[in-house]
């Protein structure tokens, strides 16, 4: 019971450091490229760089995880997310891309490692643990964006950057005692690399399997997104005549809104045979949400809250079908590299391609056009990632109507 709480313990300290250091330097770069004199194409590769992270560091995860044990791999995540946000704060434009790339590094392993845990431990209530750690990521990503200013202004830069290797130092401490030798003992199944216990064949690649490519797609697409929208949505409203702090408290607004659906959405999830329904809700509120900001901008608040619902609701959906499609903890492992080191990969693009456009046409409105048509594909994959089945390696997936789960002990329930 004691090493539960202390999963539980692990899991929140976890998932509170794997958005902030990134939505908290957001509303920093302008001070940032003051203070170290950036050109523009340096802060462009900084607003770009730590999505690229999440999708290049990605497929370790998985790898670290069957070497080391899950335990001691998400250890090493946050502590190289620490060490990260420490460097960057450093007073040299190299520090600051270095300390980037390490603290994208740390989250990018955390965000695959977290359904691994979370299908290992908490099988039984998938819908349960993944919103939580949803909400929590919204929250800390919320107030991180909150607060960034303001500690800017009484403290400078370097401390409102370095801040975020402070949460991640607790994180560090209880990940090391989980993964202890006494520890282990309680818990092979996440401390040692054993046989996978899943119902089909866990060996071989997932790259032929058709839905776990759709998974994939639908992750990254929505990270696209809110990545794009977390870069440029306060730049997009102050063109939209906005004042500075408007468009700021928009951003934390938008995130905000999330927190409650961060929750709901993958509670209801795991309790639905299809999530279709749930994809036709997040993709018609994206729709109407972006076409308002290109035809009506003078109504930014309401475009910007539903925004903030269907941004909120679409990313939960999308991290909790990486437990809802696979079988067991090491499926959930894999999918969850898979799916990361494709969707952020194809994210890292959008707020460098959105930046680009803006450039090259001085306005927002074709850029808000571009977005507009990826949430068609979005749609697709989203559908067809939400068809129940489970993934297979090296071969077609499990479409069996049964959702079932490996726990831990290696017996199987039904979700």
């Amino acid at each position: 019971m004691k090493t539960r709480l202390w999963l539980i313990a692990g899991l929140i300290l976890l998932t509170i450091n794997l958005r902030a250091a990134i939505t908290g330097t957001t509303p920093l770069i302008g001070n940032v490229q003051e203070a170290l004199t950036l050109s523009d194409t340096q802060v462009s590769v900084l607003a770009t760089l730590p999505v690229l992270c999440l999708g290049v560091f990605a497929w370790l995860a998985p790898r670290l995880a069957r070497r080391f044990g899950t335990h001691t791999a998400v250890c090493v995540a946050v502590g190289v997310l620490a060490l990260g946000a420490a460097v960057r704060a450093l007073p040299w434009p190299a520090a600051l891309f270095a300390g980037t790339v390490l603290s994208g590094a740390g989250i990018a392993l955390g965000n695959v490692l977290m359904p691994a845990v979370i299908k290992d431990h908490f099988a039984q209530r998938i819908g349960l643990f993944t919103g939580l750690a949803m909400t929590l990521m919204a929250v800390s990503g919320a107030l991180a964006a909150a607060v960034a200013v303001p500690l800017c202004t009484a403290a400078g830069w370097q401390p409102a950057l370095a801040v975020w290797a402070v949460p991640a130092v607790p994180a560090v401490a209880v990940w090391w005692l989980l993964a202890a030798p006494g520890a282990r003992g309680r818990h092979r199944g996440s401390q040692s690399p054993p046989a996978p216990r899943t119902t089909g064949g866990s060996g071989g690649s997932l790259l032929r399997c058709a839905l776990a490519w759709w998974v994939s797609a639908f992750l990254g697409l929505v990270s696209l997104m809110f990545y794009v929208l977390v870069a440029w949505l306060p730049q997009i409203m102050h063109a939209s005549g906005h004042t500075r702090g408007q468009a700021g408290l928009m951003m934390s607004v938008m995130l905000a809104i999330g927190i409650p659906l961060g929750f709901v959405v993958p509670v209801v999830a795991a309790r639905m045979r299809s999530q279709r329904p749930l994809v036709v809700a997040v993709i018609g509120a994206k729709l109407i949400s972006l076409a308002g900001l290109l035809l009506a901008p003078a109504l930014g608040w309401v475009w910007v809250c539903l925004l903030g619902a269907a941004t909120g609701g679409a990313f939960p959906l999308a991290i909790t079908l990486l437990g809802l499609r696979t079988d067991g903890p090491r499926a959930a492992a894999d999918l969850s590299g898979m799916a990361q080191t494709v969707g952020y990969l194809l994210a890292g693009l959008g707020p460098l391609a959105i930046g680009m456009l803006h450039d090259a046409t001085d306005g927002w409105a074709l850029p808000l056009t571009v977005l507009i048509a990826l949430v068609v594909p979005e749609a697709v994959a989203g559908l067809l990632a939400a068809r129940p089945g489970h993934v297979r390696h090296g071969s077609r997936e499990d479409t069996s109507p049964k959702h079932i789960a490996s726990r831990a002990d290696g017996q199987l329930v039904r979700l």
